[in-house]
Order: structure tokens, then C-alpha cells, then sequence
């Protein structure tokens, strides 16, 4: 039996859990983090044997936690900072495709600077390894990764595109049923729609022999304002192609449905 549970991140540091046949309250609720909640997620494979369906949380103070619902008083991992004078935002990374792929990425692999704040970071599917990454800002950016080809010196390669000019770009959500499509979640209320076009070839050799990648392209399919707030949380129906779920600030959650996702 499989209840039909939402997963819910609190600006006070909160994880609640709630039964969506019984929203009186929820059946899970801990105090995850000191501060707000940057990322909630998942921390199981897409299959049978990949782990337990836990959840990891990731906070303003900085800390990991993975957290297993039949538990209720402490997580079952957590990850803090070795110096508490030096606490960064952490943001996760998660790329559970196989059981022995099962991971947080809290070692540092790659860095660079996108020269605005990070609000949002999403791989583009969890059951295969590392393909592409969307990294949404502020300034009204997102950057887009391919995290295929990481060249010694440059890192990954990437494209930036601008959304509505002085909004806060919140996040992204790849479509399930093809990972070339995405969400984006602009701070004026509007819903983006963008599809992702590969080069015709991922990776270059440069003068030293190295493997450089090549970024392709973002279209702009559609886009629909929803709200009057920011829209901050998004997230596509895993069997419903184009049924999606989204909050904004204005303290609403709203269902809907993208259209002829199958024609693009």
C-alpha cells in the first residue's frame, strides 16, 4: 500500500510530511534545520533496490541532513560545517541512477562562480549518470551546465540565458517523460517553458589534448504568468505527462497541465 504523501520545506527550518487524504496534520514533522530550507529531495533510486526512500534536506546554516520517516528523533546522516565561522548556503546535488551510485555530492568536484546568487540547482534525471545541470540565479538568470565532459582547467561547460529582466529566477523542473524540457520559475509569477537542443558534437579536443565539452542551445516554447508572487517551488507529475504542481508566495498551491508536450 502506497499512501499518497507531499514532502513540504519551511522558510523556519521545518520538514513536514503530509497524507493528501488527511491534510489535518502532518504525519511526519521535525525541526530539519536551524534556519530556512534551501532543498528538499528524494534521496532514493527511480527503482527497486537503490536505497531506502529517504529525504535529504539542505539548509541556510549549512548543513545536510538525510532524514528516514519512520524516525522521528535525530536524522540518520547529517553533514556540518567543519568551521562554524565559514557557512555557506548548502544546495544538493543528487544523482541516485544506480546502488552504487547512491550519494550526496559534498565533495567538492568543481567550483565556479555565477556571479549572482544560487536559488535553484537540478540535474536533468536521476537514473543515469551525470548528464546536464540547470543552476537558476538572481538577476533573472539560469545557467545551464553539461556535466558530461569536465575539461581540467575550464570545469564544465555552460550557456546563461536571461528571464524577465530584475526578477529572481527560483528554480527549474526537467519534464520526467523527456529531460530536454524544462520549467522555469521566474520571481514576477510567470512559468517558462524552455527546451534544450545538443550540439552536433558534446565534446572538442583543445591544444592540449584535453576533452572540452560543448554547450548547446535553450528555445523558449512558452511561457504563463500564474501568480502575482514569486512562483518558488516546482515539480512535474512523474506518470502524468504535463501534470505539474506549483507554490508561490501569495500562499497558494496550484495544479495544472502543460499540453502537446509530445509535439515538441
Amino acid at each position: 500500500l502506497r499512501l499518497p504523501l507531499l514532502s513540504t520545506p519551511l522558510h523556519a527550518g521545518q520538514l513536514q510530511i503530509w497524507d493528501l487524504e488527511n491534510t489535518t496534520k502532518p504525519v511526519f514533522d521535525v525541526q530539519a534545520h536551524a534556519s530556512i530550507v534551501n532543498q528538499m529531495d528524494g534521496f532514493g533510486g527511480q527503482a527497486r533496490g537503490y536505497g531506502a526512500p529517504e529525504i535529504v534536506t539542505c539548509g541556510r546554516d549549512g548543513c545536510v541532513r538525510v532524514w528516514d520517516v519512520r524516525q522521528y528523533d535525530a536524522p540518520v546522516a547529517a553533514f556540518e560545517p567543519a568551521d562554524s565561522g565559514n557557512i555557506r548556503d548548502c544546495w544538493r546535488f543528487m544523482n541516485p541512477h544506480s546502488s552504487w551510485a547512491r550519494c550526496l555530492l559534498l565533495q567538492v568536484r568543481w567550483e565556479a562562480n555565477v556571479q549572482n546568487g544560487v536559488c535553484g540547482v537540478q540535474f536533468d534525471r536521476k537514473d543515469i549518470p551525470m548528464n546536464k545541470f540547470v543552476v537558476c540565479c538572481l538577476e533573472a538568470q539560469f545557467h545551464v551546465f553539461d556535466a558530461r565532459t569536465q575539461h581540467p582547467k575550464e570545469g564544465f561547460t555552460s550557456l546563461s540565458e536571461k528571464v524577465t529582466v530584475g526578477s529572481t529566477v527560483w528554480g527549474s523542473a526537467h519534464l520526467p517523460q523527456n529531460r530536454e524540457i524544462m520549467m522555469v520559475c521566474s520571481g514576477d509569477g510567470t512559468l517558462y517553458l524552455y527546451k534544450y537542443h545538443y550540439p552536433d558534437q558534446r565534446r572538442i579536443k583543445d591544444h592540449d589534448n584535453h576533452d572540452l565539452g560543448v554547450v548547446g542551445s535553450v528555445e523558449l516554447l512558452s511561457n504563463r504568468t500564474v501568480s502575482s508572487q514569486p512562483v518558488c517551488s516546482f515539480d512535474f507529475s512523474p506518470d502524468k505527462e504535463g501534470l505539474f504542481c506549483c507554490a508561490a508566495f501569495d500562499q497558494t498551491l496550484r495544479v495544472g497541465i502543460v499540453t502537446k508536450l509530445n509535439t515538441v
